[in-house]
């Protein structure tokens, strides 16, 4: 038998591992990049085989974090695509605003960046107070950061780059304040953030959303869990709710197109038609 069959069982035994003692589904997740990411992890922790990589996440906790923590996709940045923001700002905002209550699921949320920049940008536009994001991921450590709302000052200058190109209307200053090498984040910012663990895999419809973002996650998930998440979608948003996805991703050659009327091509935002 060929090393690449080898490790094609290694593989599959891996997962399945995850699966019965975690309870945490990757089976259809991008092949190559939970290998590249699984490798990372072995490479880490001196480990030759893919196999001997069993035992560690079966009987050690902060194994199986750690490489629970290099699937999770936690690139990301405040206002992250700038003219995304933009297109919220202009195209679906104004039409949120017709309604008494707003509810938002930022699904994938990774360390919380992007759902504090859709908090600033429900406070410029007067839609905060009655507004509640429910800010889910899979990842509990990416949630404890994304709670405690502490980034690297380092970070600072993209940050607020992408906010003054996304329309922002204060200096970004007012949003957080400085101390050491960190940047902590207006605790009035959290009002209205939920952080949950939901996963998108094993979990089922979340609520009557207004809006969904689901940005640059889909693109890790083979086309078969692609359907499954756009199908929790479709039934967690209202009638004439909105979806956004990330600029490479879309809902073209799902089963559920056809509920869909395109928004935004370019930003990959859609409303839901029924």
């Amino acid at each position: 038998m060929e090393k690449n069959e080898i490790e094609k069982i290694e593989y599959d035994l891996l997962l399945d591992a995850i699966f019965q003692r975690y309870g945490y589904e990757f089976r259809h997740y991008n092949k190559p990049t939970l290998r590249r990411r699984i490798r990372m992890v072995m490479e880490h922790l001196n480990l030759t085989n893919i196999s001997d990589l069993i035992p560690k996440i079966l009987y050690d906790i902060r194994s199986f974090e750690r490489l629970i923590f290099s699937f999770s996709i936690t690139v990301t940045e405040m206002f992250r695509d700038p003219g995304f923001y933009k297109s919220i700002r202009d195209q679906i905002l104004p039409y949120l605003r017709t309604y008494p209550v707003l509810k938002i699921w930022h699904a994938g949320c990774a360390t919380g960046e992007e759902a504090y920049s859709l908090a600033i940008l429900l406070k410029e536009e007067g839609l905060y107070d009655r507004s509640t994001i429910f800010a889910t991921d899979y990842n509990d450590i990416a949630l404890r950061k994304a709670k405690a709302g502490i980034y690297p000052i380092s970070f600072l200058k993209t940050y607020t780059a992408n906010y003054q190109a996304s329309g922002g209307k204060e200096e970004f200053s007012k949003y957080y304040h400085a101390q050491y090498d960190s940047v902590i984040l207006d605790q009035s910012l959290r009002e209205k953030i939920t952080f949950a663990n939901h996963n998108l895999v094993i979990d089922g419809v979340f609520g009557e959303m207004n809006l969904i973002f689901c940005r640059n996650v889909l693109i890790y998930f083979d086309s078969q869990l692609q359907d499954r998440v756009l199908k929790l979608f479709r039934d967690s948003l209202v009638h004439k709710g909105y979806l956004c996805l990330g600029n490479k991703e879309n809902i073209r050659f799902s089963s559920v197109a056809d509920s869909f009327s395109v928004i935004n091509q370019e930003e990959k935002v859609f409303r839901k038609n029924r």
